[in-house]
């Protein structure tokens, strides 16, 4: 036991000094987006679901506990509509799912939507390639990169360093998203990255032999755990949340007003100021694109507060009134 601790930590430090990518969820500098994050707006509506083998590599597998298919057959496609709850489908080796939204999502500021799967830990972790369409018919796939060596399979409950994967769905645990920002798209052609209708999430099949390998955009082997021979073979998907779409766009260049509750200049620069009625006079939360907390402060029918060390980009007001009504307002810092 005093063995297998020591090799787990010196494992753990090695992915801290070889760090490439953002860290696991809750570490600094990590992207993962909680499931309850402010920043999701809506979530996907529809699933269609594409069934992968149990065990790509002997595709006559049966899992013995569930006999009668030599596919993954956990979960249903409804599993993947509306928010992230752990109830997912799994797609099975090569699988693949394609989602739909009540309005197509574009390109806003950082992130535009996240993919939720069902990780129980930090570091066992299953992968899968996102793509993105505008018509249903042609999809791009976002560029990935996965460092992750390929000269040993990860076997079935192997581990993965998250810092040495970008840009794969799966990256982060359950109830955390791994986000997408379409302007990694910018130059694509056969897609609009204001006007994306359909996800299609597709199982990286994880193995190292052929003719079973997947690539990320540089020629690099993805090496997950494989096989996973069971009826959650695969990507386990839980949910779709969107950030940016077409009917949360645009912030008046001069000022927000909502709820009795009014905040100017926008753009914001040094400070913000926050007109209320009387029904506001408690407390006010400000929140950073990933849904974290900043700072919490006291609000009356005006306030003003000071700005200049945010970074730039797009935030979030949080007010509560005495009647418990919330208020989101988003307020961009330049």
């Amino acid at each position: 036991m005093k063995k297998f601790s020591f090799l787990f930590i010196f494992s753990l430090l090695l992915i801290k000094v070889f760090a490439q990518y953002p860290p696991a969820a809750g570490q600094t500098g990590s992207t993962a987006i909680y499931k309850d994050a402010s920043v999701f707006i809506d979530w996907a509506v529809a699933c269609s679901i594409s069934r992968g083998y149990v065990n790509i590599s002997d595709t006559s597998f049966e899992d013995p506990a569930y006999p009668g298919t030599n596919k993954a057959s956990f979960g249903n496609e409804n599993a993947a509509n509306g928010i992230a709850d752990n109830n997912i489908v799994s797609l099975g080796d090569n699988g693949t799912a394609i989602l739909t939204f009540t309005n197509p999502i574009v390109n806003g500021t950082g992130f535009d939507f996240a993919v939720f799967e069902n990780s129980f830990d930090d570091f066992f972790l299953e992968l899968a390639y996102v793509e993105v369409s505008s018509d249903g018919t042609h999809f791009v796939r976002f560029p990935s990169v996965s460092l992750t060596q390929s000269d040993t399979q990860i076997q079935s409950f192997g581990i993965l360093d998250p810092t040495k994967i970008h840009n794969l769905a799966g990256k982060y645990k359950v109830s955390y998203g791994t986000p997408f920002d379409l302007s990694d798209l910018q130059d694509s052609s056969g897609v609009n990255i204001n006007h994306i209708t359909q996800i299609r999430i597709l199982d990286v099949i994880g193995s190292i032999a052929e003719p079973f390998i997947n690539f990320d955009s540089q020629g690099h082997i993805i090496n997950d755990p494989f096989p996973t021979p069971f009826w959650t073979a695969g990507f386990d998907l839980d949910a779709v949340g969107v950030i940016h779409n077409t009917q949360n766009t645009g912030i008046n260049p001069e000022n927000i007003i909502s709820n009795g509750i009014s905040i100017y200049p926008i753009p914001a620069n040094d400070y913000l100021n926050i007109q209320t009625n009387s029904l506001f006079n408690n407390k006010a939360q400000l929140l950073n694109c990933l849904g974290e907390v900043l700072s919490v402060f006291d609000i009356n029918s005006y306030t003003k507060i000071d700005i200049k060390n945010l970074s730039k980009g797009i935030y979030f007001l949080i007010l509560k009134d005495e009647n418990s009504l919330v208020t989101t307002l988003k307020f961009l810092k330049k």
